[in-house]
Order: structure tokens, then sequence, then C-alpha cells
């Protein structure tokens, strides 16, 4: 089964497209959001184990007013092989010119109706050359003083 991580900012949203989600045969988690008192690990450039869980990340990027640019790209950096769907367009020109190319082809769902095909088209996309890069560095042996 496929597992879905929810990012969003207003619950009551996040509910009905989550329970939207399962009845479509998704399995849904929601982002816990900085829990124990410790900050959101991506938004502090961190992995986040929530994100490496889950099959496909749905960010709610409807609220304009919250930074999504920024926290989309540290997602991308920290988590490059991860799909993501956005549930409203973001504008590249708030994008870094070095990422704007990269935001012009993240896959948006325009209504909750096109939400299960949209995470269905980012499972399937093909892996971008920079994701491809990324994962080989991280799947590069160390050879540090421990190992000799």
């Amino acid at each position: 089964m496929t597992r879905v991580l929810l990012v969003y900012h207003d619950e009551n949203v996040a509910d009905i497209e989550g329970d939207e989600l399962r009845r479509a045969g998704y399995e849904v988690d929601r982002c816990a959001g900085p829990i124990g008192g410790e900050a959101c690990p991506v938004l502090n450039g961190r992995r986040c184990w929530q994100v490496d869980k889950a099959d496909v990340l749905v960010y709610d990027t409807w609220d304009a007013e919250l930074g999504h640019p920024q926290l989309i790209e540290d997602l991308l950096d920290l988590h490059p092989d991860k799909p993501l769907v956005l549930t409203s367009p973001v504008s590249t020109e708030l994008f870094s010119p070095a990422r704007r190319d990269e935001a012009r082809s993240l896959i948006v769902a325009g209504s909750r109706a096109e939400l299960a095909g949209a995470i269905q088209r980012a499972l399937h996309r093909p892996t971008r050359p920079e994701t491809l890069r990324a994962r080989a560095r991280r799947e590069q042996p160390s050879y540090g003083r421990a190992h000799w």
C-alpha cells in the first residue's frame, strides 16, 4: 500500500483529504510537526523520519504567506528521491533562480478531486538527474579511519 504523508497547516482540510485518500486505497500519515519540544527537522536542515517512511508527500501550499518556496527547496534538497505533490501552484519567481526550472516541473493537484491522480503521476514520474546524483552520494561507502 502506498504511504502518503500530508504536510498541511489546516487540520480540518488534512482530515477531509486524508479520509478521501484512505477511501482511494492509500495509507495516510500526517506530519507531526515539531514534537517533543524539538523544531521541525526540515526547517533546520535535517532529514525527517516521517518523510523517510512515506512513499510520496502532499504539501498544502494554499496559504501563500507561509514561505512555501523555502520549505519546498529544503524538501527537495533533503529528500531528493521523494515524490512531491503540491495542493496549489506556487509562483516560480519566489524560488531561487537556480531552482526555477525544477519548480516549474512540480506536480500540482488543482483540486481535491485531482489529488489521487496527481499522487499517481508523482509516483510514476521518471527520476530526475539531480535525484540520481543525490542518491549516489548517499550510497557511496565511507572509508574513514574506522575501516582501517
